[in-house]
């Protein structure tokens, strides 16, 4: 298991090592003290799975707020997907910066999104499954979101014409949102 930090802090590929031979291959997919020695969250209280069927369709850009904020480590199970999140910490450095992954099942790669970013994935192939651990149970009342194609971001999806959900289509911009997220809230204080 490779442990890379990304460009904004706390984000990381996790590219996984699979151990091949006649029969296929076996690999660790989590490691509870390979993660503790990186300082990533071992906790995982919820996993999530989403099917695309169809290429371009994109799902995001969400979050979670206080006091149910979210880390994700996310993974591509089959297609590949462009995975890309947003810091939305106040007082980061980066925030309002975002980052992308390539997610393949081929790659045997995760995305980990610590707490305080929006987060959402383009399917950059048919039949595209993403698999997510959640360190918080879900709460509707504590649900957001950022318009995917929000021109402040300026986020490069690499699509053509996406499909995106009406709930996705109505989300606020970038710039009417206040952020309720800090470092220290999202625990980098």
């Amino acid at each position: 298991m490779d442990i890379k930090p990304l460009r904004l802090h706390g984000c990381y590929e996790i590219r996984l090592t699979p151990k091949r031979d006649e029969r296929g291959y076996f690999m660790r997919t989590f490691d509870r003290n390979i993660f503790a020695e990186h300082g990533l969250i071992t906790g995982w209280l919820q996993e999530n799975q989403s099917m695309s069927l169809h290429k371009w369709t994109l799902r995001g850009l969400h979050f979670q707020k206080p006091p149910h904020t979210e880390t994700k480590l996310v993974r591509a199970l089959s297609g590949v997907v462009l995975d890309v999140f947003v810091d939305l910490r106040s007082d980061s450095p980066t925030f309002g910066q975002w980052e992308a992954l390539e997610l393949s099942a081929d790659k045997f790669n995760y995305a980990y999104i610590p707490k305080g970013f929006a987060h959402g994935f383009c399917s950059l192939t048919e039949n595209a499954i993403v698999h997510y651990h959640v360190d918080a149970c879900y709460a509707s009342e504590s649900e957001g979101g950022i318009r995917w194609d929000d021109e402040t971001l300026k986020i490069d999806w690499s699509a053509h014409s996406p499909f995106v959900s009406a709930k996705d289509q109505n989300l606020p911009r970038f710039s009417d949102f206040i952020s309720p997220f800090t470092l220290d809230n999202c625990g980098f204080g």
